[in-house]
C-alpha cells in the first residue's frame, strides 16, 4: 500500500509504503471476524525503512464492518505502532475497502496521522496470486527408509555441520544401494572432517549387509536416526544430538518425494539443526555445543551426469539450498544443468514453488547455473525477485571421493564443507534494489560432482 503521513512538528507530508504479508490459522469467513499476523516491510522517506515490521490484522467485513491493522516497527531506536482501519461500506466498496486511514503512536502517545491506498492497476494481480491453502502433511516420517526391493535404488541420509568454535566442517555420509543387477543391497558410507589449519581428513565404514530399521539408517556400527548421529570409523568416532529449529524444506518438487517419478529427490527433514556433541579423528576431538547445519535425504536411481549443491545456513535470516544437475540420459546430457533453488527467508519460501526454478514458465525464465571448479553460480529471477548466488571451494578446502551407481557406474564427488559463498538478493522497486546480501567465509557447505 502507498501513501502519505504527516508527523507531529512537521509542516510536510512523507511518503510511505507497506509490504505486507499477512497468515491466518484458518480461512477468513465473510460473516465472522478472522484475526491473522502481520509480517512485512515498512518505509516512511527520509525517516525509517524496517524490513522486520509485525502486527495484527482484523478481519471482520460485515460482522463489524472494518478490516483493522495494527503493525509494530522501529525508527530510531524507539518502537512504534501503525493502528489504523478500513471501515467498510456498501455505498462505497471499493473505496472503503482500498483506503486506509491510521494514527501513529510512540507508547500510546499518537504522533502522526496519514492514509495510505492499495494500488488496484498495479497489485491486484499479485494480490490474488498470493492467497495460498495451507498444506496438509501426509504423515510420512522423513527419515524413515524409502527403498521398497525394487533394484537400482540408492537412499541416502547425510548430515552437514559447522564448529564454531573452531570452524571445522563436518560431512557424515550414509547409503544403501541396492545393484540394477539385483544382487544383494548393501549399505556404506564415509566421515570428513575440514579443519581451518589442515588438510581434510575422511574414512569409509562399510559395505555391510543392509537390514531395513524402522526409522533412519543403521549399519557397521554407525547410525542415523531421528535426533542422534554416532559412529565408529578407522579413526573417527561421533556421538550427536540433533536438535531441529526449522521445519522441513522440499528442495525438489514435494509430489517427488511422495511419488518417485523423477530419477531423484532430495529433501531436508529439517531444514536448520543444531548438533551438540562430540566428534573425534585422529589426535583430535571437538566438542559441539549447538553447532549450525542440517541433515538431509536423497532417494533415486543414483547420481547425475553433473551437478553442483549448496547447502548454506543463513543465521536468523533463514537458509538456501541449491541443487544444480544434467541428466545421465544420452539425449539429456548436452542440455544445460536443471536448478532448484529454494530461498527461505523471514519465515517465507521463495519461489513459491520448487518446479518455477527448473522449467520457468513453459521453458521460459528457468534459472541458470555455470557449473565449474574452483569457482560455480546460480542466477535466476521469479517474480519480483532475483537472485545471483557465487560459491568458492578452494582446492585445500575441497576433498574429491569416488563411488559408484546402483548400474556399477562410477561418479565422483568434490565436497567442501569450509566453502565460500555470496549471495545478493535484490527485489523490483521500480528498480532492481538490493533486499538482502550474505557473505559466507568458509561456513558454506558445497559439492560439485561429475562423471
Amino acid at each position: 500500500m502507498l501513501g502519505r503521513i504527516r508527523l507531529d512538528g512537521e509542516d510536510r507530508d512523507r511518503p510511505v509504503r507497506l509490504d505486507l504479508h499477512a497468515a491466518a490459522d484458518r480461512v477468513p469467513h465473510p460473516l465472522g471476524t478472522t484475526p491473522a499476523r502481520l509480517t512485512g516491510r515498512i518505509r516512511i522517506a527520509g525517516w525509517v525503512d524496517d524490513p522486520e515490521a509485525v502486527g495484527t490484522l482484523e478481519i471482520s467485513p460485515l460482522a463489524r464492518r472494518r478490516i483493522r491493522y495494527r503493525i509494530g516497527f522501529t525508527a530510531d531506536g524507539h518502537r512504534f505502532t501503525l493502528d489504523g482501519w478500513k471501515s467498510i461500506s456498501p455505498r462505497r466498496p471499493l473505496a472503503s475497502m482500498t483506503v486506509l486511514p491510521y494514527t501513529l503512536y510512540e507508547d500510546g502517545t499518537a504522533v502522526g496521522t496519514g492514509t495510505v491506498r492499495f494500488p488496484l492497476a498495479t497489485q491486484l494481480l499479485p494480490f490474488l496470486a498470493g492467497f495460498r491453502f495451507p498444506r496438509r502433511e501426509d504423515g510420512t516420517p522423513l527419515v524413515a527408509p524409502r527403498w521398497n526391493g525394487t533394484p537400482g535404488r540408492t537412499e541416502v541420509w547425510y548430515t552437514t555441520a559447522t564448529d564454531p568454535a573452531t570452524g571445522t566442517g563436518l560431512w557424515l555420509h550414509h547409503e544403501l544401494v541396492a545393484p540394477a543387477d539385483g544382487s544383494p543391497p548393501f549399505a556404506h558410507g564415509w566421515a570428513a572432517a575440514f579443519p581451518q589449519d589442515g588438510p581434510v581428513r575422511h574414512t569409509r565404514f562399510g559395505p555391510t549387509p543392509w537390514t531395513r530399521p524402522a526409522e533412519g539408517f543403521r549399519g557397521d556400527g554407525v547410525q542415523a536416526v531421528p535426533g542422534q548421529l554416532s559412529g565408529n570409523a578407522g579413526e573417527f568416532s561421533w556421538r550427536l544430538a540433533e536438535q531441529p529449529t526449522d521445519a522441513p524444506l522440499y528442495t525438489f518438487p514435494r509430489w517427488s518425494w511422495r511419488r518417485p517419478l523423477l530419477p531423484a529427490a532430495q529433501v531436508l527433514p529439517a531444514a536448520r539443526a543444531r548438533y551438540t556433541g562430540t566428534f573425534a579423528y585422529q589426535d583430535t576431538t571437538l566438542t559441539l555445543d549447538g553447532a549450525p547445519g542440517a541433515s538431509a535425504r536423497i532417494y533415486g536411481h543414483g547420481n547425475a551426469h553433473r551437478w553442483a549443491w549448496l547447502h548454506a545456513d543463513l543465521g536468523d535470516d533463514g537458509v538456501l539450498e541449491i541443487v544444480a544437475a544434467v541428466s545421465t540420459r544420452p539425449g539429456l546430457r548436452r542440455l544445460p544443468p536443471l536448478v532448484f533453488l529454494r530461498l527461505r527467508h523471514r519465515g517465507r519460501t521463495w519461489p513459491r514453488r520448487a518446479e518455477r526454478t527448473a522449467v520457468g514458465w513453459a521453458g521460459l525464465g528457468r534459472f541458470r547455473a555455470d557449473v565449474g571448479l574452483p569457482s560455480w553460480t546460480v542466477t535466476g529471477r521469479a517474480g519480483l525477485r532475483r537472485i545471483r548466488v557465487e560459491v568458492t571451494q578452494p582446492a585445500e578446502r575441497t576433498l574429491a571421493l569416488d563411488y559408484a551407481d546402483p548400474d556399477g557406474s562410477p561418479a565422483v564427488c568434490r565436497n567442501s564443507e569450509r566453502a565460500d559463498a555470496h549471495i545478493l538478493l535484490e527485489r523490483w522497486w521500480g528498480k532492481w534494489r538490493t533486499e538482502a546480501v550474505w557473505t559466507l567465509d568458509g561456513t558454506a557447505h558445497a559439492e560439485v560432482g561429475g562423471r
